[in-house]
């Protein structure tokens, strides 16, 4: 079993943070997943009609991650939060892109409530993933590049397991070594927000969507919240 930890010292600096782990045991990431498939046209199909559109930059969802990065040090007009980047590719396209049914899941889930998601093959993270300041030795492969290896900066929130980096700029990427696909059959996704006293409930809803997406193809799904007050949880 994995464990998620926020550190105290981001947990000092994000008092209102709330992190969603659904975790997927016994996932059938090769069959259909026709619910997962009418959650992303309907969202394609309601932005073609004008009646929704993705949350930008001055949402107060993403202006809160912004102003995250910039305390860290990131650029957010450089490197983008994950939600921002896929609602600004949303908005420009029409279409969401096609990965695989649990990635294209949890992006359906994340652009729609406005929240920030990612996931992780648990059968290659090693030990237990904390979400802590980066002191700029870590290692870190990007998704799609698993030649390259980058560094973070010191101060950087990130995402980390025994091995090395596993989501650099706290959400704007994920690793290569522990990206989801077809064949990833134990999987834990996050879904995040800074501010749980205003958006803890989309946080929920999020989560209840995500798992009920998730259900139809898994031996198994839970939910567990992790935060300041309860820093600590299993996937």
């Amino acid at each position: 079993m994995t464990a998620f930890r926020i550190s105290p010292a981001v947990a000092d600096a994000f008092p209102d943070a709330l992190i969603a782990v659904v975790t997927a045991t016994g996932l059938r990431g090769r069959e259909p997943w026709p619910a997962t498939t009418t959650a992303v046209e309907d969202l394609e199909r309601q932005l073609a009609d004008g009646v929704w559109q993705p949350a930008d930059e001055s949402d107060p969802r993403i202006e809160a991650w912004h102003a995250a990065y910039r305390s860290f040090g990131t650029n957010p007009r450089r490197v983008r939060p994950s939600v921002d980047a896929l609602g600004r590719r949303l908005a420009k396209k029409g279409v969401l892109p096609r990965i695989n049914p649990a990635v294209d899941s949890y992006n359906a889930v994340s652009v729609r409530h406005g929240l920030p998601a990612g996931a992780f093959d648990l059968d290659h993270v090693t030990g237990d993933v904390e979400i802590r300041r980066a002191d700029g030795a870590e290692t870190f492969t990007p998704l799609g590049e698993p030649g390259t290896v980058e560094h973070p900066q010191p101060g950087e929130i990130i995402y980390t397991d025994a091995t090395d980096v596993l989501t650099r700029h706290w959400n704007h990427r994920d690793a290569h070594r522990t990206r989801v696909t077809e064949d990833s059959a134990h999987v834990a996704f996050v879904l995040e927000t800074l501010h749980a006293s205003r958006d803890g409930h989309l946080l929920t809803t999020a989560a209840d969507e995500l798992r009920s997406l998730l259900r139809p193809h898994c031996a198994q799904c839970t939910v567990h919240y992790l935060g300041p007050a309860r820093p600590g949880a299993a996937a």
